[in-house]
């Protein structure tokens, strides 16, 4: 039997919610949510296995955006899936927004870039199964560029325009760029699914949060 994967997205202000059936989607919902995730997500989701006549327990993998992103946002999305896939008995997945961002890509090497505001962005490399290339870090985007691997690479983000006028004169000046979706859902979703395939999701009490910048809480205290 095909499994249904339900996967969300709370770690940025468009957030989104969506119901696979394996690998297809079945559904998804953007939510726009400036103040945060906590008081909508749950009405959200009901309303959406209800549209398609399921309950909770129907679900056999749960899937969150792991970050980075916002802290609150993170922890939101993670404690959703988690309580629900605990109370159900399911496995979980906990996918990384920047693999999800270069799933849209095309290339065999595909930079994936949020903006992690302060001046600086979430940066990663992966190739085209997936696999992690250049390390996850947050960085000012021009130093970021100088340890971009070479080889067939194109860019994959929400916005790409802030960073154009960057790439004027260096090796990356005609790099293609790809713009990939601010719902993210669907995207979790259908990796999140592979790993269910392979046999990888896991015990929800194991999803871990992948903040790569440490808080301000934690860099004020430091300071």
């Amino acid at each position: 039997m095909t499994p249904w994967i339900f996967a969300l997205d709370t770690t940025h202000e468009t957030g989104s919610i969506a119901l696979l059936r394996g690998g297809a989607l079945e559904e998804e919902v953007c939510l726009h949510a400036p103040g945060g995730f906590a008081h909508v997500i749950y009405a959200e989701i009901s309303a959406l296995l209800a549209r398609h006549g399921l309950a909770v327990g129907d679900i056999d993998c749960f899937a969150s955006a792991s970050g980075p992103g916002s802290f609150t946002g993170v922890r939101v999305g993670l404690a959703c899936v988690k309580g629900l896939a605990e109370a159900v008995g399911k496995p979980a997945v906990g996918v990384s927004n920047l693999q999800a961002v270069a799933s849209f890509g095309g290339a065999g090497l595909r930079a994936a870039m949020l903006d992690a505001r302060r001046g600086e962005i979430y940066g990663a490399v992966y190739d085209a199964s997936g696999r992690l290339v250049s390390p996850e870090v947050v960085s000012p985007f021009e130093k970021w560029l100088q340890s971009l691997p070479e080889g067939d690479l194109e860019f994959v983000a929400p916005d790409f325009a802030p960073y154009c006028a960057a790439l004027a004169g260096s090796r990356f000046a005609v790099t293609p760029v790809v713009t990939s979706p601010a719902a993210l859902a669907a995207a979790i979703g259908r990796i999140a699914f592979a790993c269910f395939d392979r046999g990888e999701a896991c015990d929800p009490a194991a999803l871990d949060a992948n903040y790569v910048r440490r808080s301000d809480a934690e860099l004020f205290w430091r300071e």
